[in-house]
């Protein structure tokens, strides 16, 4: 029995086509991430601006009262979607600004809480220490700032520069955060 080159039952092997896709499997690349590109640096400052600006107030100085918002939640507030819109200015394509941006967000506000927790200080039953009360507020209002800054950072993906593509969503989702936060500390 002959066989014909390139037929499905040939023996010779198809220098063409690589070892993994021959043997019906996809091998990963080694390092998806080049942390020696300055992109992938923004885009992992980004999504820690918000929890950096938590762990230095909490380290310069812890709020002692959780009644109203203090600027330093307005600041948390903000700097939660300006780094998540930064996030989401590395990315090309509507889609992959838009998921990089909401993805940032809710990493910053999740770590937001954790850090708060972690550098919170008292603790107390029945009722959330001031910090964990500031956090939750910052990361709430910042969430809200950061679907609004997703929201805009979709279209102007492939269409502007990579400064508006940040500084746009960025100052409107920072507005749309400091609007959320004081309603968060409303009695009802």
């Amino acid at each position: 029995m002959t066989r014909r080159p390139g037929s499905v039952d040939s023996v010779e092997p198809d220098d063409g086509v690589p070892v993994s896709i021959r043997l019906g499997e996809v091998v990963p690349p080694e390092d998806p991430e080049d942390w020696r590109r300055p992109l992938t640096w923004i885009a992992a400052a980004g999504m820690l601006a918000g929890p950096a600006t938590m762990l230095g107030w909490l380290a310069l100085a812890p709020p002692g009262d959780a009644g109203h918002p203090l600027p330093a939640t307005w600041l948390v507030a903000a700097a939660l979607p300006l780094g998540a819109a930064a996030s989401g200015a590395t990315q090309i394509g509507a889609p992959r600004a838009f998921a990089a941006t909401l993805g940032a967000a809710l990493f910053g506000a999740l770590v937001v809480v954790v850090v708060a927790v972690v550098l919170g200080g008292e603790r107390q039953s029945g009722v959330a220490p001031p910090a964990l009360a500031h956090a939750f507020a910052a990361a709430v209002g910042g969430l809200a700032g950061s679907c609004a800054a997703a929201t805009l950072a979709a279209p102007l993906a492939g269409r502007a520069p990579r400064v508006a593509r940040w500084a746009i969503p960025g100052a409107v989702g920072a507005a749309a955060g400091a609007l959320v936060v004081p309603h968060l500390f409303a009695a009802p």
